[in-house]
């Protein structure tokens, strides 16, 4: 017998408690917007215990003139009930002492109303891809928007393990970690676990987050952060905090880690806390910034509670630093901050809550040797091959070298005087120094800014303020992009360095345009070239000003088919995205535009570029390789179309920085990189070093030859720059090899594949394969009138004019891809689709539209237009030798599932293929495969419609003679079904205690077809 992941048809995707009236309550996450399809029972829990009346949860009942399906709501003395093919807003209290309830059946096909095998497939394929809500182990899984990859399922299968799930989530860059945590918030929404969550992260990936839990998972999250904060207040009741208005928040972590909100937070905070880029909330000693301290300290007193959820996400759980990895390690379990990690009992209990995984260990993740039942379910996940790395150089312009050599020396003049007058001042001009050099090897206009600006460090009071104020702002891996644009200037001090630096910087300023600035030339060069590729590229800057300069400079110079625009930090998150999008409908209109985004780093970490962008220029060299690494993570992820990604870093030959940078710090990375499959972070001390020895030798070749001589030795400073590469070219092996080592103890050993490859094969007989998603999409639209013409070379999509289909049709899916009723569908068969495409899987919410249209006509003989799919139907064929009938049985269950205070209660479904030979009254049952190849076959003589109406009359007069069959399949599902609750919540053993699983009889025959052997056949 088939092993059975049950679930629900729903329109919602997690949560769905109602009041006593039966209404949703306010604490309900918002549904997913696709029509539900008709006589489809939605999910829906309670608390008490079952009632004890006449009619059970989940059993059909007549009332008001209409049919009901009863909910577990319901007391004896009063019924919540919900029509079938109702919506929400129609659900009802029905009292019994004042009203007529009576039993109902769902009624049997209609012998007038046959169809062929064609028909039957496309109705199994629209009711399986109706169901909504899993009454499997993974419930919500039906509901949601997004069909998660096997390996995605490894992290939710850890967290139904624990009773308090605490995950460190550190898979790979683009591999889905935020579909990862989705999924596990999602199920544990569904379940009861929680009654809300919060996810803190940067306000920069505030609205990603929000859109992605909203579009993928159907929660809604409110966006608590300093510009929204004042009117979420504004709406509270006397007393009453915002965590406790909003149960699902997504959470500036800077905004709220501020003592005026932090203890709020701490005393209302919802039960799961999702943390992203959790790197980045960690101390690693009390050398570290205030910033990460006050992080640190915020997630501490979250973590202190034993009973709050907590999902840390971050690409880079290990930055070097083991300090700061252990106290990561310790917001999950204390004893992890301590725990020898070099014995098998420590990393046994680290895998426990530990998801570290490269793109190699998920690029085909199943196999049959991993427990698949088929080749058929092998899963292969596409990333683009490979980076192609191509560094180009470019020369400075007499005027530029000119004006380079002057700032140099002026930059050098300053360090020399500020050393005489104290270590503050030192400090002060050597952070001014470093960011003198960097903006002048960026652009003209970023030099001329920087030479106007008062340095940030010169509000110093000592040298280690000056460090503090300096350091984050030169540096390439400040976590918060408001830091952007505040970069440290030479700050005058005198008269007479104000009028030799407003000299500069008006020299600074005629430099621009491709005349003089070779830079912005050879990038023009190079984009035409990407751009005739084919390729639409993103070219990242470090400064503000270059960003806008570039941009300024390059429109009208790249074809009138080239569209242009500039991302900064002077933007907010939502017109940031706005701009993108714009930039990006406004080529899509047109094949053969191409698109250029110009982007400072506010762009370089967790926004998904993927969809619209392909190859990534370096226009600044940044001097941490890990940003470099964060810029083309932007495009090279899950979802990308292109097989290779380009990536272009410019460097100049003769500025004296570039040159070296890139040799030591970034070609170093790359190897690294390569050899491992994975990143890893160069060692903080050691690169500050190098790059004070490479600023150190700039300065002093930049001084009169006599000032060398007497003070410094040129080629000693060489031999330190060599000096100091060697020693982080030694820390950065160690730690690669640390890193290597790491991978192979610490890979995720606590879920194994053949695990995995159970639930998946489980869950793919309920829902259905991808294979027969994409089959029935395009046989439905084509049956409907629909027009598709295959993309070329893209493996499987397609574009589906619409035009001509029913108009019920046409007004339920065009809402959903935001276009208008003449513009074609796009389809992909990749599940990573970009904003008005649709994925081919049974959770896009087109193809569920889709479906519930087919199964409503095919319900409804009323219907107006095309019915493709038909409940019943007669068939001569060859392909049988005697008589035999398929039934399309639905199954009703009853669930009763744990949680830590008490348990829930649902109505679910499944449906499944029977198929018997002979007569009903002495049938002789098949196997479930051969039930499903019935739907394949053809058929090769025409059948008489009163023959065939007649035959059908006869074996639906006779069903109840099977109905004893029927309902021991069910039992026999039913605890498939309590098997398969039982087995994901094994390591949790007080949690599996109390799972049942009840069948409803009896179950509803949706299909009846009659196959005929042809030709002489014996009937």
């Amino acid at each position: 017998m088939p092993r059975s992941a049950s679930t629900t048809w729903d329109g919602k995707s997690s949560d769905s408690r109602t009041t006593a009236t039966g209404r949703p309550s306010s604490n309900s996450t918002r549904p997913i917007s696709a029509p539900a399809p008709a006589h489809d029972l939605r999910q829906y829990e309670r608390i008490q215990p079952p009632m004890s009346s006449t009619f059970a949860p989940g059993s059909l009942v007549s009332a008001r003139g209409r049919d009901w399906v009863v909910l577990p709501e319901s007391a004896p003395d009063m019924l919540v009930l919900r029509p079938l093919g109702g919506a929400d807003d129609d659900i009802a209290a029905v009292f019994p002492s004042f009203e007529e309830v009576r039993g109902a059946q769902f009624p049997p096909p209609d012998p007038a109303d046959a169809g062929d095998a064609y028909a039957a497939g496309l109705l199994r394929s629209a009711l399986r891809i109706g169901f909504r809500a899993g009454a499997g182990p993974f419930r919500s899984l039906a509901g949601i928007a997004v069909e998660p990859r096997a390996y995605q399922l490894v992290p939710l299968m850890m967290a139904l393990r624990q009773r308090t799930v605490r995950l460190l989530i550190s898979d790979d860059v683009g591999i889905g970690k935020t579909v990862e945590a989705g999924l596990i918030a999602t199920e544990m929404l569904a379940q009861g676990t929680v009654r809300g969550l919060a996810v803190l992260c940067s306000p920069a990936l505030a609205e990603q987050w929000q859109e992605e839990l909203r579009t993928k998972f159907g929660i809604d999250a409110e966006l608590v952060l300093a510009s929204t904060v004042s009117r979420l207040e504004r709406g509270l009741d006397l007393g009453q905090s915002l965590f406790d208005r909003h149960p699902n928040v997504i959470v500036s972590t800077d905004f709220i880690k501020s003592t005026r909100h932090r203890d709020d937070f701490v005393r209302h905070c919802p039960d799961l806390v999702i943390v992203d880029e959790a790197h980045t909330c960690v101390a690693a000693d009390d050398k570290a910034s205030t910033q990460n301290q006050l992080r640190f300290e915020l997630l501490q007193r979250v973590a202190a509670d034993p009973e709050r959820h907590l999902l840390l996400v971050t690409a880079t759980p290990h930055s070097g630093k083991e300090s700061a990895f252990r106290n990561l390690l310790g917001l999950l379990r204390s004893d992890l901050a301590t725990v020898d990690l070099d014995r098998d009992s420590g990393r046994r209990l680290l895998a426990q809550h530990f998801v570290h995984r490269k793109r190699a260990d998920v690029r085909q993740y199943l196999t049959v040797e991993d427990g698949l039942k088929d080749d058929s379910l092998v899963e292969a996940t596409s990333f683009p091959a490979d980076r192609l790395f191509k560094d180009e150089t470019y020369k400075l312009s007499a005027d530029y070298r000119s004006l380079l050599d002057d700032a140099i020396a002026y930059a050098g003049e300053q360090v020399t005087v500020a050393g005489t007058h104290g270590k503050r001042e030192a400090r002060i001009a050597w952070w001014s120094a470093i960011a003198l050099l960097r903006s002048l090897v960026s652009s003209p206009r970023a030099a001329a800014q920087t030479l106007r600006t008062r340095s940030a460090a010169a509000a110093a009071s000592t040298a280690v303020e000056a460090d503090q104020l300096g350091a984050p702002l030169t540096s390439d891996s400040a976590d918060s992009d408001t830091l952007e644009g505040l970069d440290v200037a030479p700050g005058a001090q005198t008269p007479a360095s104000e009028s030799r630096l407003a000299e500069l910087a008006e020299r600074a300023a005629q430099l621009e345009g491709p005349t003089h600035d070779l830079k912005l030339a050879a990038l023009t060069k190079h984009l035409k070239a990407l751009l005739a590729d084919g390729y639409h590229p993103i070219v990242f800057c470090r400064y503000i000003p270059t960003a806008e300069y570039v941009a300024e400079h390059l429109h009208g110079k790249l074809g009138r088919q080239t569209e242009i625009q500039a991302v900064t930090g002077t933007l907010s998150p939502q017109q940031r995205r706005q701009r993108i999008e714009a930039l990006a409908a406004k080529a899509g209109d047109d094949p053969a535009a191409r698109r250029v985004l110009i982007a400072t780093d506010c762009l370089s970490e967790g926004v998904n570029l993927q969809h619209h962008f392909d190859a990534v220029v370096h226009y600044d060299l940044a001097w941490n390789p890990t940003r470099h690494d964060q810029r083309e993570g932007r495009v090279d992820r899950f979802g990308q179309q292109r097989s290779e990604v380009k990536v272009i870093t410019l460097y100049g030959a003769d500025n004296g920085i570039d040159g070296k940078v890139l040799e030591v710090l970034i070609r170093k990375h790359r190897q690294i990189r390569k050899d491992l499959g994975i990143s890893v972070s160069i060692p903080d001390a050691e690169s500050t070093g190098v790059t004070d020895a490479i600023v150190e030798w700039l300065l002093i070749r930049g001084r009169p030859a006599y000032q060398q001589e007497s003070l410094f030795d040129t080629d000693m400073q060489l031999g330190r720059i060599d000096e100091k590469t060697a020693a982080l070219e030694a820390e950065w092996n160690s730690a690669a090899e640390r890193e290597r080592t790491s991978r192979s103890r610490f890979a995720q050993r606590s879920i194994h594949p053949e695990e995995v490859a159970r639930e998946v094969t489980a869950i793919r007989e309920t829902l259905g394969r991808t294979g027969e998603v994409h089959d029935f999409v395009r046989r439905s639209l084509i049956a409907l009138d629909g027009v598709l013409r295959e993309v070329p070379g893209s493996g499987g999509d397609f574009t589906a004019d619409i035009s001509g289909c029913p108009v019920g049709l046409r007004d339920a899916l065009t809402p959903l891809v935001g276009g208008a009723g003449n513009k074609p569908l796009s389809f992909r068969a990749s599940p990573a689709v970009d904003r008005g495409e649709s994925a081919l899987v049974r959770t896009d919410r087109v193809v569920s539209a889709l479906a519930g249209h087919v199964l409503n006509s095919a319900l409804d003989p009323q219907t107006d237009g095309r019915r493709p799919a038909r409940r019943s139907g007669v068939i001569r064929t060859r392909a049988v030798a005697v008589r035999t009938t398929l039934l399309l049985v639905r199954y009703r269950f009853q669930l009763t599932l744990p949680t830590r205070a008490d348990f829930r209660q649902l109505i679910a479904e499944d449906a499944r293929l029977l198929a018997f030979q002979g007569a009903p009254a002495n049938a002789t049952w098949l196997e479930a495969d051969a039930a499903l190849e019935l739907l394949d076959v053809t058929a090769d003589e025409n059948t008489d419609r009163g023959f065939a109406e007649n035959t059908l009359r006869r074996l639906i007069d006779n069903i109840p003679a099977v109905e004893g069959h029927l309902d021991a399949y069910g039992e026999q599902l039913a605890s498939d079904l309590l098997d398969s609750h039982r087995r994901v919540r094994s390591a949790a053993g007080e949690i599996v205690r109390g799972v049942s699983v009840t069948a409803q009889k009896p179950a509803d025959v949706l299909g009846a077809y009659v196959y005929l052997p042809a030709a002489g056949g014996n009937a």
